[in-house]
């Protein structure tokens, strides 16, 4: 039962700070306490803390002095674990919430907050996915500073959510396909293809090795990316098939440029990066190509082939290797033929199934509205 207890009664401290201590029991059978100047203030405080321990709720005042920089520093230590690259991006994201939030207490943020700071980074000209990308992290954040019963609920929902910003992703055209093959260095030029036929990623198409490759079948298996690790998902190691004129490609490479992997220069493996830094190099010669065209945007290219060649999203997403339709759909609904031409053209299959009778009938009706002669 929470009580309340003079501490003005030593005589220490008589008459010097907060005179009443308000103390309450602990689900553990401790007890804690904080000091007020107005007795009933105490008397009422303690009751809630108790209140709150039985329902769950509690939050003792230690907890609730954390700061959002020390929640962030809490979250990066359990990713410690994870890539270098994921880690990477979380400590990017971690650095700007760290700006606006870092000094603020995790009960202090409220949702208008967050708001504010997402419309700031707006008018400071971040791109929109950048933004989302942080919002997101900060709600992971939240999430996790929850869990651990640091708040009592996070502020970051749905209402609160900035836009996505999702871009239309460019496709480039088939000519532009072979002239950024060709303008690649030689022992590059297989990437392009591998990304633009196979849907490989940078770092997939670098760890690519000759055994991966079934050249007699045409099948590409992903299993790992540079260097050398395995894939996240089992979704993403699924087999890609691919045309034996690539097949033909990869084998005329792998004697040229023979090694531990198919994309290597004198045997020595390739990076990302170094794929990356082609492409850039490569698409200034490439007429259209847009300045912020990469690697990535090869798989681009053969989503839409396909769906241009009728292919529906249960393909695609496979294709791609898309953990769910939904994310193939989010990315490339706008390439599907129009559904207005589509349900038009289904719906005049009717009229064209109509009866001779039907029609002639129809043809010798009076026209409503006017009298017959």
């Amino acid at each position: 039962m929470a009580r309340v207890k003079d501490l003005w009664k030593d005589p220490k401290r008589k008459g010097h700070g907060k005179r009443w201590l308000a103390v309450w029991q602990l689900g553990d059978g401790t007890e804690t306490s904080k000091a007020f100047v107005v007795r009933d203030v105490a008397r009422k405080y303690g009751e809630a803390q108790e209140v709150d321990i039985a329902r769950g709720v509690y939050l003792s005042p230690k907890d609730a002095k954390v700061t959002v920089g020390q929640m962030c520093d809490t979250f990066l230590d359990g990713y410690r674990s994870r890539r270098p690259r994921t880690l990477r991006q979380a400590q990017v994201h971690v650095k700007q919430i760290k700006k606006e939030f870092g000094k603020a207490r995790l009960t202090a943020i409220r949702p208008s907050r967050i708001e504010a700071w997402t419309a700031r980074l707006t008018v400071e000209g971040y791109e929109p996915s950048y933004i989302y990308a942080c919002y997101r992290r900060l709600a992971q954040i939240m999430n996790a500073a929850q869990r651990d019963g640091l708040i009592r609920q996070s502020p970051c929902s749905k209402e609160v959510s900035p836009a996505q910003g999702r871009q239309r992703p460019y496709v480039l055209t088939t000519e532009q396909l072979w002239a950024l093959h060709d303008e690649m260095p030689a022992y590059l030029r297989v990437a392009i293809l591998l990304g633009a036929m196979a849907g490989l990623r940078t770092a997939e198409a670098a760890g690519l090795r000759p055994g991966d490759v079934d050249l007699a079948l045409g099948m590409v298996y992903p299993r790992v990316q540079y260097p050398a690790e395995d894939l996240k998902s089992e979704t993403s190691r699924t087999a890609v098939p691919v045309p034996h004129s690539l097949t033909s490609e990869l084998i005329a490479h792998e004697v040229m440029w023979p090694g531990d992997t198919i994309l290597n220069d004198d045997g020595e493996p390739v990076g990302p990066w170094r794929i990356e830094r082609a492409v850039r190099s490569a698409r200034q010669r490439v007429p259209g190509l847009p300045e912020g065209f990469r690697f990535h945007d090869l798989r681009h290219f053969l989503a839409s082939y396909l769906i241009a060649d009728g292919a529906d999203v249960k393909v695609v997403q496979a294709r791609l290797r898309h953990a769910s339709a939904k994310t193939t759909l989010d990315t490339y609904s706008h390439l599907w033929p129009d559904r207005d031409d589509s349900t038009r053209t289904a719906l005049e299959a009717i009229f064209m199934a109509r009866p001779e009778q039907s029609r002639n009938k129809e043809a010798g009706s009076p026209i409503r509205g006017r009298s017959e002669p």
